[in-house]
């Protein structure tokens, strides 16, 4: 006989709208706590597909679910980051942020992410994250809030594989110049998945410190202004420096207070420097001095021992 979970997921699929809107209303609160999760776990392979057919009245619900690996991995295997891509990019969809959120946790796995870089069709290749760096980068402004700002979680995610880091990296596509000027976004969020996604590109600095180079002019000053401190610079210092950065440098200005962005900066800088035309660019904006200024007002010990690593 069948259970009353088995009988309310197969409300999902009723042809009556109000029950199956009910239904969906019912499994959005199971998954709110850790025993309802524990419970539609066990009908996975019912509760899913039945959600995802609903889409849009279930992405909450899913958001949550997909807060389990072994539900993600699911949703995965069921083509899930294709259906939140199609339903992201039409057009007035009011889930875009809940179907961000979907995604930056189905990333949290390998599949997940060579699903979302389509790594296994070659003409497709790259076009998903080419599609979330372009609304990345232009909805910041957007007066429903900031339905795009998690993003940076989803290429901080896909950076930690080497096949997303060459995808961000290739100079053609420019789009790694493209995230780090939303460095400049007052968004702590947006400043995190940009320093995450910086860092990441960085363990690529051996053979592909030219690509990460010809971004410099947005490049250094992500990394160099959120770890020179507070102090007001002399003439003497600035003028070594280049304009985006002196600029900055000499007058009084906001810190970044989070010490998980300047740890991140500190160490791309460290696996940039390891390189000798990286140590070249650095000493070419006085990077040298800005870390030294950086360092003795530092007081978080984490991240003064990144600058002594650097």
């Amino acid at each position: 006989m069948a259970t009353e979970l088995e009988e309310l997921l197969g409300f999902l699929s009723a042809p009556s709208p109000p029950v199956k809107k009910a239904a969906v209303d019912i499994v959005q609160g199971l998954t709110g706590s850790e025993d309802g999760l524990q419970s539609l776990a066990r009908y996975a392979d019912v509760a899913i597909p039945s959600l995802s057919r609903l889409l849009e009245p279930a992405a909450e619900a899913l958001v949550n679910l997909s807060q389990n690996s072994d539900l993600a991995a699911k949703m995965v295997e069921m083509h899930m980051i294709e259906a939140a891509m199609g339903m992201l990019y039409k057009q007035g969809s009011e889930i875009s942020r809940l179907l961000v959120m979907l995604l930056v946790n189905l990333t949290q796995l390998d599949a997940g992410i060579d699903s979302l870089l389509q790594s296994g069709d070659e003409k497709m290749h790259g076009l998903h994250v080419m599609k979330l760096v372009r609304s990345f980068c232009t909805s910041s402004n957007e007066k429903k809030g900031d339905p795009f700002e998690h993003v940076g979680s989803i290429l901080v995610n896909i950076s930690k594989k080497e096949a997303g880091r060459k995808l961000l990296l290739d100079p053609k596509r420019g789009l790694l110049k493209q995230i780090i000027r939303q460095f400049d976004s007052t968004s702590l969020l947006r400043k995190k998945g940009v320093s995450g996604t910086v860092r990441n590109c960085c363990f690529e600095a051996e053979s592909q410190l030219q690509n990460l180079l010809l971004a410099s002019e947005f490049l250094w000053p992500a990394l160099l202004l959120p770890v020179a401190g507070n102090k007001v610079y002399s003439e003497q210092d600035t003028s070594k420096m280049p304009l985006e950065i002196g600029s900055v440098l000499s007058i009084d200005r906001e810190v970044v207070d989070d010490p998980d962005i300047r740890v991140q900066a500190l160490e791309a800088i460290y696996m940039l420097t390891l390189q000798e035309a990286g140590r070249r660019a650095f000493w070419s904006v006085n990077g040298p001095r800005i870390l030294q200024v950086g360092y003795e007002g530092e007081a978080n010990p984490k991240v003064m021992e990144a600058y002594e690593q650097v």
